[in-house]
């Protein structure tokens, strides 16, 4: 009788002991802040949904729950910064999220390194992110690549008879690097001319004088590389010109990341506009997906064709649940313990695809080339997949 009263009180000791342990958190620092964004809203959700599901299997660690703190950059180096540094001066803080904009991550890649904080990557596409020289590594991406992008746009040009390419691109780290891949792939493929490059800033109110040059150097389709406010005002100076000066667009993603259908308007259906995606909802039939599409239901989205930002919402999902599974191997809160494990997690049957093994000791994106196609805005706003041709 008094083992029995005993261990009682020791499982009531235990359950209280785990109820009061304070939650494990995951950051979220990206660009709430900036008008028109749906990314980093995208990128939450997604964070949010796995959460749920982790919490309402047990949590981890023994019952300790997931919670998401967030920070906006506003798309600012120098904010992103200070709030990686505040993040890593809450011990609660295991890993965080960051959003769409390459030259704020590649920007604080040696910050990141030096504060040792997991940063995990579900949008930022840049090369350097992953290519640096930084050992151990801190930042595990599950997102497209710049090169892979390339990669995509020129085959789909190149499948519909394009020879001759133009490249339009934001003088930033995110422009230069989708530049070095497309110059790489120009060298590589002896039938791919890359005629011209053409740059822009962020904040320009016109990109016209950029395509006309690219045009009357003989491009036949424009590689696109852009946001949605510079996006939506290219698209609309394109569809105001004659129809036989309008050349096929073949844009990067960073257009899905914002209110960029809205900001088109009718002149979308004037111009020729593929886009690259690397996960799509719509028709997604497997058990993960449905499981997730009636998760988003709860947040007042009753149809796949409405999700917002979809790569956003599947890569931080998928990150979270690759996170959590992590801190069970490390089976503690300790970032460096954390950092090692994710580079341990097998088996994962995620929402974009089964992961054999998300990251290892000498790869850090999660995604591949297969994973990339490309799609087009249909009349209702949502991103539907090309069939290859």
């Amino acid at each position: 009788m008094i083992l029995r009263i005993l261990l009682c009180l020791f499982l009531i000791f235990a359950a209280s002991a785990r109820a009061e342990s304070p939650p494990i958190l995951i950051g979220i620092n990206a660009e709430f802040g900036v008008v028109g964004s749906t990314s980093a809203q995208a990128i939450r959700l997604g964070a949010q949904i796995a959460i749920d599901e982790i919490n309402a299997s047990g949590g981890v660690l023994n019952g300790r729950s997931l919670a998401l703190v967030e920070k906006d950059d506003r798309s600012v180096p120098a904010r992103f910064i200070r709030n990686l540094r505040e993040f890593a001066a809450d011990s609660r803080v295991v890993a965080v999220l960051c959003g769409k904009y390459s030259p704020v991550v590649v920007e604080a890649i040696p910050e990141i390194h030096q504060l040792k904080l997991p940063l995990l990557d579900p949008w930022s596409a840049a090369d350097p992110i992953t290519t640096h020289d930084f050992r151990p590594n801190y930042i595990f991406r599950l997102s497209l690549r710049d090169t892979w992008a390339m990669q995509v746009m020129i085959r789909h040009a190149t499948q519909r008879g394009a020879r001759k390419l133009g490249l339009l691109v934001p003088n930033t780290a995110w422009g230069r690097s989708n530049a070095n891949a497309a110059e790489a792939l120009d060298q590589a493929d002896l039938q791919l001319t890359l005629i011209d490059t053409q740059w822009y800033n962020w904040g320009d109110t016109s990109l016209l004088d950029q395509y006309q040059a690219l045009r009357k150097a003989g491009a036949e389709q424009v590689l696109f590389i852009s946001n949605e406010r510079e996006g939506a005002i290219f698209i609309k100076e394109l569809a105001a010109l004659p129809k036989e000066q309008r050349v096929p667009i073949l844009a990067a993603w960073g257009i899905t990341g914002g209110n960029f259908f809205e900001s088109a308007g009718p002149a979308l259906r004037d111009v020729d506009l593929a886009v690259v995606q690397t996960y799509s909802f719509i028709g997604a039939s497997d058990p993960v997906a449905q499981r997730v599409l009636q998760a988003i239901k709860r947040y007042g989205i009753d149809s796949p064709r409405r999700i917002q930002s979809p790569v956003g919402v599947a890569h931080a999902y998928d990150l979270v649940h690759i996170l959590a599974r992590a801190i069970q191997i490390a089976q503690s809160a300790d970032r460096g313990a954390i950092r090692d494990a994710l580079e341990q997690v097998t088996d994962y049957p995620g929402l974009v695809k089964t992961y054999p093994q998300p990251f290892t000791a000498d790869r850090y994106d999660a995604l591949s080339l297969q994973e990339v196609f490309m799609a087009r805005y249909a009349e209702d706003g949502a991103i539907v997949r090309i069939d290859p041709e």
